[in-house]
C-alpha cells in the first residue's frame, strides 16, 4: 500500500480504522439511544463520542491526503470516492447522534417531570441539566460546523479540478486544429511537388524531341552536302 508521509499508517490500515471508529461510533450512539439517565451518563457517553469523531475525521483526512499522492489516476479518483462515501457516512452518524441526544434528553426530561412531586431537588437538578443540554448542544453544533467546513474545502477542490480539466479541454483542441492546418499544408505541398514532377518529365520529353529533331536536320544536310546523288 502506498503511504502518504513517512509515519503514516498504509492506505489498508486507515481504511479499516475508519471502518472501526465508524462501528464504535453506531455502538455508541445507541447507548446514547437507550441511556435511561442520569444527565451525567449522558455527557461522558457524549464526550466519548465526540472523541471517536474526531479519530474518525483524522483518518478520513489521512486518507484524502493518500488518495492525492497515488500516482495512477484510477487509484488516486477510487480512494477518492471511498473518502467521499465516508464523509457521507460520518455526516449520517452525525445526524443520528443528535436525534439519539435529542430522544434521550426527551426521556430524561420526562422521567425528571415525574419526579418533580418529590421534592425542591428536581428544580436544581433541572437547571443543571438545561445547562448540560446547551453545552452539548454547543459541543455538537461546533461538530457540525467542522465536518460543513470540511466539505466546503471538498467543493473548492472539486471546483479547481474541473476548471483544470476545461483548460486541458481547451489546449487539446487547439492543438488538433493546429494539426488539421498542417495536414492541409502537407497535402497542397505534395500536390504541388506531383505537379512539379510531371512539369519536369514533360520537359524532358520536349528537350528529347526537340534534340532528335536537330539530329535528325543535321543529318539530313550533311547527307545532301555529301551526298548529293544519293
Amino acid at each position: 500500500c502506498k503511504m502518504a508521509a513517512a509515519g503514516c499508517v498504509p492506505v489498508r490500515v486507515c481504511h479499516q480504522e475508519i471502518v472501526k471508529f465508524d462501528l464504535e461510533i453506531k455502538a455508541a450512539v445507541q447507548d446514547i439511544r437507550d441511556c435511561p439517565g442520569p444527565l451525567g451518563a449522558l455527557t461522558e457517553l457524549n464526550a466519548a463520542v465526540k472523541e471517536k469523531f474526531r479519530h474518525l475525521r483524522g483518518r478520513i483526512q489521512e486518507l484524502e491526503q493518500m488518495a492525492k499522492e497515488q500516482d495512477k489516476e484510477s487509484e488516486k479518483q477510487a480512494l477518492l470516492r471511498e473518502v467521499e462515501n465516508h464523509k457521507r457516512q460520518m455526516l449520517s452518524n452525525q445526524a443520528a447522534w443528535r436525534k439519539a441526544n435529542l430522544a434521550c434528553k426527551i426521556a430524561i426530561d420526562n422521567s425528571e417531570k415525574d419526579q418533580l412531586l418529590q421534592g425542591r431537588d428536581f428544580l436544581r437538578q433541572r437547571k443543571t441539566t438545561k445547562e448540560s443540554l446547551a453545552e452539548s448542544a454547543s459541543n455538537i453544533t461546533e461538530s457540525l460546523m467542522g465536518i460543513s467546513r470540511m466539505m466546503s474545502q471538498q467543493v473548492q477542490q472539486s471546483e479547481e479540478t474541473v476548471q483544470t480539466l476545461a483548460n486541458s479541454s481547451r489546449t487539446i483542441l487547439e492543438a488538433n486544429e493546429e494539426f488539421k492546418s498542417m495536414s492541409g499544408t502537407i497535402q497542397l505541398g505534395r500536390k504541388l511537388i506531383t505537379k512539379y514532377n510531371r512539369r519536369e518529365l514533360t520537359d524532358k520529353l520536349l528537350i528529347f524531341l526537340a534534340l532528335a529533331l536537330f539530329l535528325a536536320t543535321v543529318l539530313y544536310i550533311l547527307k545532301k552536302r555529301l551526298f548529293p546523288f544519293l
